[in-house]
């Protein structure tokens, strides 16, 4: 399914150490979580390989989830390897060779006010097939984006570094916004006017062969895709320049891609109806897709041990 797809549910989620029925993973209405979105998430894929099903840097995931836990004052009685063992358990569980998986930190139902009082801290794994975020024709035709009138938080106002789900009310107006404008996604500009990120994805741009991302500045996500692409790059002799970017080189760029657990590397086409480059996927995107997809499927070599296999 692509993004605005219904959900394919699993009969199974790992709830703190035992499995409930899918349809039984359910919170009061003034939980925290509901209340004031107290909750902290990842998204992990599972890809199917030749050695059968492999969940993509898992322990790396996790370990941000846990950091997102400890800057919202929400960190459960898990370890980070019992939280592995329970992801890898429960695409087990539901007999599934792909999918996407979904470890959630969350406060339930307790305190009445934004103060955790008395709210428990309650963790959950779902797990759910899932195709590519903005369609398949997406990776190889390329999507068209716009940038978005809202901008990024100012650091020091909401820990952008933490993945919370309060900071995706914002993504989801860029998102509506795009939608409403005909666009597929949206680019969004720091406060200062300096390019950060998209509405869910860390963005890349290919300059004279070169290839640029944004600096982590407090306003955007540390990316496991972005740091893995970073990585490729590097592998394939490109030279990589982290560095503060402008809108207007949006506009100058050769190439552009999104990168991020749900969108891979996904190629962008056009910029506020300017053509990027050709006007479809580049060179120099098509090689670090082609390793990318090679690395996450099995089928390409992995020095790091970034595939963890059922």
């Amino acid at each position: 399914m692509g993004r605005a797809g219904m959900l394919s549910g699993s009969p199974w989620i790992w709830k703190d150490g035992a499995f409930i029925r899918w349809e039984d993973a359910n919170v009061h209405i003034l939980s925290l979580a509901v209340q004031f979105a107290a909750s902290v998430f990842e998204g992990v894929r599972c890809y199917e390989t030749p050695r059968g099903p492999a969940v993509f840097r898992l322990h790396d995931h996790l370990r941000r989830l846990m950091m997102s836990s400890r800057t919202h004052r929400m960190q459960p009685d898990h370890t980070i390897d019992e939280l592995a063992d329970a992801a890898l358990a429960t695409v087990r569980r539901n007999e599934l060779a792909s999918c996407y998986i979904r470890p959630m930190v969350l406060r339930g139902f307790g305190s009445s006010s934004m103060h955790p009082g008395n709210s428990p801290i309650e963790t959950y794994i779902p797990v759910w097939p899932w195709g590519t975020y903005l369609g398949e024709e997406a990776l190889e035709r390329g999507v068209d984006v716009c940038v978005s009138s809202w901008n990024r938080p100012r650091p020091n106002t909401i820990p952008s570094g933490a993945k919370a789900s309060g900071n995706y009310t914002l993504s989801a107006l860029m998102v509506l916004e795009a939608d409403r404008h005909g666009y597929a996604e949206a680019i969004g500009l720091g406060p200062g006017g300096l390019v950060s990120e998209g509405s869910g994805q860390n963005l890349f741009l290919v300059v004279d062969g070169e290839v640029v991302t944004p600096i982590l500045d407090g306003t955007s996500l540390s990316g496991i895709t972005r740091h893995t692409v970073l990585k490729i790059s590097e592998e394939l002799g490109y030279t990589v320049h982290e560095q503060l970017v402008s809108r207007e080189m949006l506009y100058g760029a050769d190439e552009m891609f999104f990168t991020g657990t749900a969108s891979e590397v996904t190629p962008i086409r056009s910029v506020d109806a300017l053509e990027v480059g050709a006007g479809r996927r580049g060179p120099v995107t098509e090689a670090i897709q082609t390793r990318f997809l090679e690395l996450v499927g099995g089928t390409g070599p992995d020095p790091r041990g970034w595939l963890t296999y059922l």
